[in-house]
């Protein structure tokens, strides 16, 4: 029986109330040297809805993991069928002022950097360099027999050929890429195998159940050194991926704020967490800067 990966979190601690106070996040960014970490909260406004929060997408759907995905044949069938409905949605998603924000902080060399666990690529779209995409990017796949690259387009392009037709009503879309599809929508969608060595192609993401690569977490971990503080924007920090961060960072004595409107597992870690939408909050804290935080890149 295979082990289902940590998809919720349930305090076990009375954990203190969110602030709508943006003075502790500004004061970071004034003196610099802030790392950014970024969640899916960062993008709802951007119409790519959250895992968590209200409305997310696990009160409706369990994650594709990777060892379902590399034991099942069918299991992959399902996944390309929606996860290529879901790419022509998630493809046209654009920044939103929350991502632009933060691309302005940068500008201003407020920032020491920004690593997100999304995959949907908007930090970059916004302005945003040297983004470190912690669970890698739906832009990109992977063979997983000999490890060659190709763009996401071209995929696309070969799975639309091979499915003439393919149009079903997904019922939603999901932070992942991942459409919801019924068994009965999914029916005998083809998938195509790698056009190097005829292998299984995953999309370059890190699946639940499957490990963060070891030299990114490394690199992670150094950007944390060298940071003075840590922003968490958007994310519940349930898995350890993004957690670990944080648990480093606290552990250093560097100052912990986490803007995120429901509670975090890392609260306990933070100097305060502000409840407030990720668009308006940053926004707010560009003006009280004097920099403009959400103009179009």
């Amino acid at each position: 029986m295979r082990m289902r990966p940590t998809l919720s979190w349930t305090p076990t601690e009375d954990l203190p109330p969110g602030s709508t106070d943006l003075e502790p996040v500004a004061d970071a960014l004034s003196t610099g040297g802030v790392l950014v970490l970024s969640g899916a909260g960062i993008s709802t406004e951007s119409g790519i809805p959250d895992y968590r929060g209200v409305g997310g997408s696990l009160n409706r759907h369990i994650p594709m993991t990777y060892q379902d995905f590399t034991a099942d044949a069918q299991a992959r069938r399902r996944y390309w069928a929606r996860s290529h409905l879901g790419w022509r949605t998630f493809g046209r998603a654009r920044p939103n002022s929350g991502h632009r924000a933060v691309a302005t902080f940068a500008r201003h060399g407020l920032l020491s950097g920004v690593i997100t666990q999304n995959v949907d690529g908007l930090h970059q779209a916004a302005g945003s360099e040297g983004v470190v995409e912690l669970h890698g990017s739906l832009d990109r796949v992977v063979c997983l027999s000999c490890g060659a690259f190709s763009h996401r387009r071209e995929l696309a392009r070969r799975l639309e050929e091979a499915n003439a037709g393919f149009a079903p009503v997904a019922a939603g879309i999901n932070p992942d890429g991942d459409a919801d599809l019924t068994d009965e929508q999914v029916g005998d969608f083809r998938v195509v195998p790698c056009t190097v060595c005829g292998g299984v192609l995953k999309p370059d993401v890190v699946f639940f159940g499957e490990a963060v690569p070891p030299r990114r977490v490394e690199h992670c971990r150094t950007l944390v050194r060298e940071a003075a503080s840590l922003l968490v924007l958007g994310s519940s920090l349930t898995v350890m991926s993004g957690l670990r961060f944080v648990r480093q960072a606290a552990q250093a004595g560097k100052p912990v704020l986490i803007v995120n409107l429901d509670p975090t597992r890392g609260d306990r870690h933070a100097a305060t967490r502000v409840a407030l939408p990720l668009g308006t909050a940053l926004t707010a804290v560009a003006g009280q800067l004097g920099i403009p935080g959400s103009a179009p890149a």
